[in-house]
């Protein structure tokens, strides 16, 4: 195996020297740079696997040193030193493509995962064709871009925040972006927010200690150490209760975790892509989610285009989704004809690619030969755009309660996807679904 090499960039011998040991000690030679023109120059000079450089130096700082690694060097993976606690510095650096970032005064066993991690990356690699190896299947030009970002994303270590609607495959990108990265060997771990009960959500995250609650009969180790080495990915996570935001803020800024029952901190490395079919932003404005949560969080957002901005997609989407039903029902597959695609491009898909795929499995069902008809599908009808106002001064407000529970059922009760429908904002719509009561039903 060849010798890794690593440039070390800091004004600070004692550090730098520190910083060679420590590599030395792991198989991998440096070279030290005093300076950005330093950098500039070694980096011209040489080739290194990884940068690892302080953000304060003489001439400048180490976002100069990221920056130029972009233009210059795409390939090659760079690490800001931090001071303790500068959360800002290190959000700049991950937004400006730096690999990844460790604190002053550094911890050497910190250190040595993130050395390990970046080393693994290997060369970029082109991002898969739909039907490929990627799991994201589209040739449209929304598809591209997002493969392409993906594969950028996979090469650093800054957290992802992935939103879209419902049903548009944000679980899918998060492990993409996890296949294609350096920790693809090691675990990925989804967890939907909302789907764990509020009482038992600090245990599940982080773990408990063996009698530290009635009920804790042995340890329990939590998400966050399932998913050591490897990605954490935090779905719908707008769903989380405030008081276990804190929580979660201190664990990704710290990168520590303290079980229940336990006496001490335990490190933690992972990775944290999120997602959420809510607007975080608003989210935030309205109090139910942290604004310092929500930067930490989203550092960099990838937003997942829905089905109707690809509809050049869908053919090839139908087919990938006949074939799948086909092996799995052990018959040959079913084929649309010339109307009941027709129909399908037509369509808004408020539940996007999940929608379509359930579509299909229930047309597969309902038609009797190898060719699935227009009716076969039995896609809901778009309302009459008198019908479907509910903002219009002649409808009374039973009408405008029936209007608004006919466009959640018809969205199943996807409240994005209802609003656009209605004509309104989801601000305007969450306010009525208040004002009728239909949050209680």
């Amino acid at each position: 195996m060849s010798i890794k090499h690593v440039l070390i960039v800091d004004d600070e011998p004692d550090i730098r020297e520190l910083l060679a040991l420590t590599l030395a000690r792991m198989g991998v030679e440096s070279e030290p740079a005093a300076s950005v023109a330093e950098a500039r120059r070694r980096l011209a000079e040489g080739h290194f696997d990884l940068c690892l450089t302080d953000m304060r130096l003489p001439d400048g700082d180490g976002l100069e040193i990221v920056a130029h690694i972009q233009r210059h060097h795409p390939g090659l993976p760079v690490a800001v030193i931090t001071a303790y606690g500068n959360v800002e510095d290190a959000v700049r650096a991950l937004k400006s493509g730096a690999f990844d970032f460790v604190s002053k005064p550094v911890d050497l066993e910190v250190l040595r995962r993130l050395v390990d991690t970046a080393l693994r990356l290997g060369p970029p690699r082109p991002p898969g064709p739909a039907g490929g190896t990627s799991r994201l299947l589209g040739e449209s030009p929304a598809m591209r871009r997002l493969r392409q970002t993906i594969a950028k994303l996979a090469r650093s270590q800054a957290p992802v925040f992935i939103s879209g609607e419902s049903g548009v495959g944000k679980e899918l990108v998060a492990r993409e972006i996890h296949a294609l990265g350096p920790r693809a060997e090691r675990p990925f771990v989804p967890v939907n927010c909302g789907a764990i009960p509020r009482e038992l959500m600090e245990s599940e995250f982080f773990g408990h200690r063996k009698g530290s609650f009635t009920g804790a009969v042995s340890d329990k180790a939590g998400l966050f150490m399932a998913a050591a080495g490897g990605t954490l990915f935090l779905d719908e996570v707008a769903d989380l209760p405030l008081d276990m935001q804190v929580k979660l803020l201190r664990a990704v800024q710290e990168r520590r975790i303290k079980p229940i029952g336990g006496t001490e901190e335990l490190p933690v490395d992972v990775r944290i892509l999120s997602a959420s079919h809510k607007s975080l932003q608003d989210e935030v404005a309205a109090g139910r989610f942290r604004q310092d949560l929500y930067y930490r969080l989203n550092v960099i957002e990838l937003r997942v285009p829905p089905l109707r901005e690809r509809r050049e997609d869908i053919p090839l989407l139908a087919g990938h989704f006949l074939r799948r039903i086909a092996d799995q029902w052990g018959q040959p597959p079913k084929h649309l004809d010339t109307a009941a695609r027709d129909a399908l491009q037509h369509y808004d898909f408020p539940g996007n690619v999940r929608e379509l795929e359930n579509i299909l499995e229930r047309a597969c069902t309902l038609s009797e030969g190898d060719e699935i008809t227009a009716a076969d599908l039995d896609l809901p009808t778009p309302p009459a755009t008198t019908a479907a106002a509910p903002t219009d001064a002649a409808d009374t407000p039973q009408d405008e309660r029936a209007a608004i529970r006919a466009a959640l059922e018809r969205t199943r009760w996807n409240r994005t996807a209802a609003a656009r429908q209605l004509g309104m904002t989801l601000r305007q719509l969450r306010y009525r679904i208040k004002k009728f009561g239909l949050d209680q039903e």
